[in-house]
C-alpha cells in the first residue's frame, strides 16, 4: 500500500496531530508500508528536518487557520491517482475539502483523522465558535460523510462525536494510536536527566510534577495551580512543571493566578522543551499529569509510560481506561476537587506503590501504544476497498456498501 498523509502544518507549535503524524511516518517505515506527506509549510522550517518519508511542503496557504491553498488543489488533482488511500489530519479547513473533491475525481478511497475535534466540550466552552462551525457544517460534513472511514483514536470517541453536528451519517473505525520508540527514548536515561538539571538547575533536588503539553484552557492548567495551592503544605519538597506552547496567551494568567494564591515560586515555565530535555523532565519528574477537559488520545501521557513514568489524568483523557485498567497511574474528574483529588491520591501512596505502578508502565505502553497497529489497521481498511477507477465531479456521494471492513475488523 502507499498512503498520503495530509496535514496543515508541522509546527510542534500546532500540538499533537503533527507530532502524531511524524510519529505515524516511523512506523510505516517500520512495517513495510509505504507513505508521503504533503503539508503547508514552507520547504525549509526545521521541524520539516528527520522525517523518514517523502514531505511535499507547498509553502504558504491563506485565510489564517483555514489553510485556503490553490496550489495544494492543483497537488492533490495531479497526484491523488498515485495513492491506494489517503488521510486527512484534521478539519474545519480548506485541505479537507480539497482531498474530497481529488480522491471523488480520481476514484481513491480517503479516511479523516479528527483529532478530537469534534469533541462536544468545544461547544459547551466556546458556544460563538460552535455558531461559526455551524454556519460551515455544510461545507464540511460532505468531507466526512464520503470518507470511506472517519478515524477515532479509542471507544468512547464515536458517540462523542456524534452529539454536536447535524446531519452527522458517517462511517467510523476506531484504529488507535501511539507513538514508536523515539530515538531520543533509547539515550542513557542519566545523561538526559542531567542535562535537564544543567538546563534547569533551580529543580535539583526537587520533586516535580510535570504538565507537558500546550498551554491551552482545554488542558486544566488552572486547576492544577489551585489544586497544588490547597495540598502544597502536605508536600513542602515538591515543585510542578507547566511546559508547552503558550499559544493563547494564557500563560501569563496563569503565573497571576500562581502569585495570587501563594505558590508562584512551586511553579515552573520552561516554555516547549524537546529532545534530550523533554525525555530528561520525563524521567526525571515524580509523575506525569494532565487534568485536561478534553484529550482524544494524549500522546504525552504515552510518552511517559514508554519511560516508565506513572501518569495521573482525568476521565476525559480518552485512553484513562487503559491507564486505570493496567494500574500505571491514577484517574479522577476534570474538575476542582476530583484534580485536588488526583494528587492527593498520589502523594498518599507509599513509595513502594509509586514504584510499583512505575515498574508497570513499559509493559503497559508495549501492550496498548505502540504505533504499528494503527498503519496495518488503516492499510487494512485502503485494501478493502477497490478503487473505482471512474472519474467523479466531486459532486456525488460515495456509496460505502461493500468498501469497508465491518468496525470490529478495524480496531487496533
Amino acid at each position: 500500500m502507499n498512503t498520503l498523509h495530509i496535514i496543515d502544518t508541522f509546527a510542534p507549535t500546532a500540538g499533537g496531530p503533527p507530532e502524531a503524524v511524524r510519529q505515524l511516518a516511523k512506523a510505516y517505515r517500520e512495517v513495510g508500508a509505504g507513505i508521503e506527506i504533503v503539508c503547508l509549510d514552507n520547504p525549509g522550517e526545521p521541524f520539516l528536518k528527520g522525517i523518514p518519508c517523502p514531505v511535499h511542503a507547498l509553502g504558504q496557504s491563506f485565510l489564517g487557520r483555514y489553510s485556503f491553498s490553490p496550489r495544494l488543489w492543483r497537488w492533490l488533482r495531479e497526484n491523488a491517482g498515485r495513492f491506494d488511500g489517503m488521510v486527512m489530519h484534521g478539519i474545519w479547513s480548506f485541505p479537507g475539502v480539497a482531498l474530497r473533491f481529488a480522491a471523488l475525481r480520481a476514484g481513491r478511497p480517503y479516511g479523516i483523522f479528527v483529532h478530537g475535534q469534534l469533541d462536544p466540550w468545544f461547544y459547551r466552552k466556546y458556544p460563538l465558535k460552535h455558531l461559526k462551525k455551524l454556519l460551515y457544517w455544510p461545507v464540511q460534513y460532505p468531507v466526512l460523510r464520503d470518507a470511506l472511514a472517519v478515524f477515532f483514536t479509542a471507544e468512547s470517541e464515536p458517540n462523542l462525536a456524534k452529539t454536536t453536528f447535524r446531519p452527522n451519517k458517517w462511517k467510523s473505525a476506531v484504529v488507535g494510536l501511539g507513538i514508536t520508540d523515539p530515538e531520543e527514548s533509547r539515550r542513557d536515561p542519566a545523561l538526559q536527566i542531567e542535562a535537564f538539571y544543567r538546563r534547569f538547575p533551580e529543580l535539583q533536588g526537587r520533586r516535580f510534577l510535570l504538565f507537558l503539553a500546550r498551554i491551552h484552557a482545554k488542558k486544566g492548567c488552572d486547576l492544577l495551580i489551585e489544586a497544588l495551592a490547597r495540598i502544597a503544605p502536605s508536600v513542602p519538597d515538591v515543585d510542578l512543571v507547566i511546559a508547552g506552547p503558550d499559544q493563547a496567551g494564557l500563560q501569563a494568567k496563569l503565573q497571576r493566578l500562581a502569585k495570587e494564591i501563594g505558590i508562584a515560586g512551586r511553579v515552573h515555565w520552561p516554555g516547549m522543551i524537546d529532545g534530550d530535555l523533554k525525555w530528561g523532565a520525563l524521567r526525571a519528574c515524580d509523575a506525569f499529569v494532565l487534568p485536561s477537559h478534553s484529550e482524544n488520545f494524549g500522546i504525552a501521557v504515552v510518552e511517559s509510560l514508554s519511560v516508565g513514568r506513572p501518569v495521573l489524568i482525568s476521565n476525559q483523557v480518552n485512553i484513562w481506561r487503559e491507564i486505570e485498567c493496567d494500574c500505571v497511574g491514577l484517574v479522577e474528574d476534570d474538575t476542582q476537587e476530583g484534580t485536588e483529588r488526583l494528587l492527593r491520591r498520589w502523594f498518599a501512596l507509599l513509595p513502594a506503590e509509586r514504584d510499583a505502578m512505575a515498574a508497570r508502565t513499559r509493559a503497559s505502553f508495549e501492550r496498548h501504544f505502540t504505533l504499528n497497529r494503527t498503519v496495518v489497521a488503516i492499510d487494512r481498511l485502503f485494501s478493502s476497498a477497490a478503487p473505482t477507477g471512474v472519474e467523479n465531479d466531486g459532486a456525488g456521494q460515495v456509496s460505502k456498501d461493500a468498501t469497508t471492513l465491518p468496525n470490529h475488523e478495524l480496531r487496533a
